[in-house]
């Protein structure tokens, strides 16, 4: 007769305890957790909460739920600011980044005379305050006074109206591809000087001229950091609202208080004491710069996922 051998008892799951350097790790996370919250989460938070009620003459503050969204999505002035930014962005946008991919693509070769001067005289204007580079450019573009109305006169020619309706949006992404090109090309000149060199010496075995390095070896090796600036500046596109507010005083027929959607929460807020409808304004806004910026990077991650 044949006995079964005695069941072992498993041994019992302890439950998990902290080691002293996971201890250490939360003690370093902690100071910038408790920033995040109170910084960020807790304002948006409490954005949220403002834009569920109303203030009305009776009544004082009553709960609304959805119907500041809604009347957020059928505002004529909003939509208008969103596809202005939107216009903006698609042309801002591209053609910045061109220009700092150029920049730093050229540092790179080794082939220019005082690289780091040249690089200091890219990103200086990025030290410079966005509203004293709208105020500079403004008054660059005056008609009556600037330096492109004298230009004309010395030619004997009339330039374009810089601050009229017809050139607003351009004079604006001009000042600020001006000021966030030497930002984005150090970002993309890092990524260039991460390359490992035996990348280079291959295809220099291989006969491969500097066009063709280029093209193959430093342009798909720029890809996350091109990634990384076009969201960066898809978010800064969507709060755009120094260089109108500023250009405002210059031209303020062309540029009114809803120009851009940050400029129309602003006005909201502070002029029209509508805190509540000012409030849903930044919520949608928020959530629509998050939905872009995710379907770009998105699309971007599935499209490096098919080659």
């Amino acid at each position: 007769m044949s006995t079964s051998p005695p069941a072992v008892a498993s041994p019992r799951p302890q439950a998990w305890q902290p080691s002293h350097h996971s201890r250490y790790g939360y003690a370093f996370f902690a100071p910038f957790l408790v920033v995040f919250l109170v910084v960020i989460v807790a304002p948006l938070l409490y954005a949220v909460y403002l834009s569920l009620f109303q203030d009305r003459l009776v009544g004082g503050n009553v709960f609304v739920g959805l119907d500041n969204y809604r009347r957020a999505l059928t505002d004529t002035l909003f939509r208008a600011g969103l596809l202005r930014v939107a216009v903006f962005l698609s042309l801002q946008v591209p053609f910045m980044l061109g220009i700092a991919l150029i920049a730093a693509l050229a540092i790179d070769s080794g082939r220019l005379r005082l690289p780091g001067l040249f690089r200091l005289g890219i990103f200086l204007p990025y030290a410079v305050p966005s509203v004293v580079a709208a105020l500079m450019w403004g008054y660059l573009y005056g008609r009556d006074f600037g330096l492109v109305s004298n230009i004309g006169d010395l030619l004997g020619t009339d330039m374009p109206d810089l601050l009229g309706t017809s050139w607003m949006l351009a004079s604006i992404g001009n000042v600020v591809t001006w000021e966030y090109v030497g930002y984005n090309m150090l970002i993309l000149y890092a990524a260039l000087r991460a390359i490992p060199e035996e990348l280079y010496e291959a295809a220099e075995v291989d006969g491969a001229g500097e066009i063709r390095k280029a093209w193959s070896i430093k342009l798909p090796a720029l890809r996350p950091a091109l990634l990384l600036a076009l969201v960066f500046s898809i978010i800064g596109s969507f709060q755009l609202f120094n260089e109108p507010n500023v250009l405002q005083s210059l031209a303020p027929g062309v540029i009114s208080t809803s120009y851009t959607p940050n400029m129309y929460a602003s006005n909201l807020a502070f002029n029209g004491q509508q805190f509540n409808y000012s409030a849903a304004i930044a919520v949608v806004l928020g959530a629509v710069t998050a939905i872009v910026a995710y379907t770009v990077q998105l699309r971007t991650a599935r499209k490096e996922q098919l080659r």
